[in-house]
């Protein structure tokens, strides 16, 4: 595409992403806080940025992929982030952040003269890595215009939310929310058929090939019947931070969410328990254990 771009965040979704940007002919710019994770990526032709702003050019496109409010705040409040991005450049956050501290960098961006695009997405690093992407996306037209090539290579679906900033992100927030509560049922219904007598593993074949016949159902379905909780894929601080970024939002706008709060209870619970490195996912070991299961 010929597009000059940087990116920042090379973690597991970050670092497929970046090279997808790679491979479609942008020339990138890459950092990571962890410099040594770049290097693969400088295999594959992309430049070493020392800092943020070092991946930025003056009226270009940078993408940010990072852990959460605290680091996405960190990099835009940094050194000279904004300055270096300057007038017509453009932003494309695809972190999953609250909606507020959306809000108030589409502020900051706009005072600059740039822009911040929302694009957070729906797919785990297989997925990423595929180009198998769904994107949501919400922020000024223009901005929005100017990079969907780039989103369309990266995915296999845009989904448009407007101008307003924060909307892709309540997309994103409200998604992870539904698909932690289908892992939390999910979890419970097995062990409910396990003590019953009926394999979980038939059960989670059943539903997955019929009433629940989609995603979700198929692949955490066997992920929790085959407790295959590692190697991580998304890590269960991560969704613990994720739900309670639903429980912010409710709280914000006043909006119950019980299921949140029995999720949120579940996911501390797990990690009181050691299991931060493991898949959030293995937020069912909680529900065997409520059942009495090994």
């Amino acid at each position: 595409m010929g597009e000059r771009v940087g990116f920042i965040g090379l973690g597991n979704m970050g670092a497929p992403i970046a090279a997808n940007l790679i491979a479609s002919g942008c020339d990138v710019s890459v950092y990571n806080r962890t410099a040594s994770k770049a290097d693969p990526l400088v295999e594959k032709g992309a430049s070493r940025a020392g800092r943020p702003r070092d991946a930025l050019v003056r009226g270009g496109v940078v993408f940010t992929m990072l852990a959460g409010d605290g680091a996405v705040e960190e990099i835009v409040s940094g050194e000279g982030f904004l300055d270096a991005l300057g007038p017509g450049g453009v932003h494309v956050s695809m972190s999953t952040i609250s909606p507020a501290l959306a809000r108030r960098l589409a502020a900051q961006h706009a005072q600059s003269g740039s822009a911040y695009v929302a694009a957070p997405v729906f797919g785990r690093p297989d997925a990423a890595a595929a180009r198998k992407l769904w994107i949501c996306v919400s922020g000024p037209a223009a901005a929005k215009e100017r990079v969907r090539p780039l989103l369309t290579f990266l995915g296999q679906g845009l989904f448009e939310f407007g101008e307003e900033p924060a909307a892709a992100h309540v997309v994103k927030v409200a998604g992870n929310f539904l698909i932690a509560a289908a892992m939390e049922a999910m979890a419970e219904a097995f062990a409910l058929s396990e003590k019953n007598g009926v394999a979980p593993e038939r059960a989670a074949d059943f539903f997955s090939q019929t009433i629940f016949a989609c995603p979700i159902y198929k692949n955490y379905g066997g992920t929790i019947v085959a407790r295959r909780f590692t190697p991580a894929g998304f890590r269960l601080p991560l969704g613990l931070k994720d739900v309670e970024l639903a429980l912010a939002a409710s709280d914000e706008t006043r909006v119950p969410m019980p299921v949140a709060s029995l999720l949120r209870d579940r996911l501390l619970t797990a990690l009181a328990r050691g299991r931060q490195d493991l898949d959030w996912s293995a937020l069912a070991i909680g529900a065997r254990e409520d059942a009495g299961l090994s």
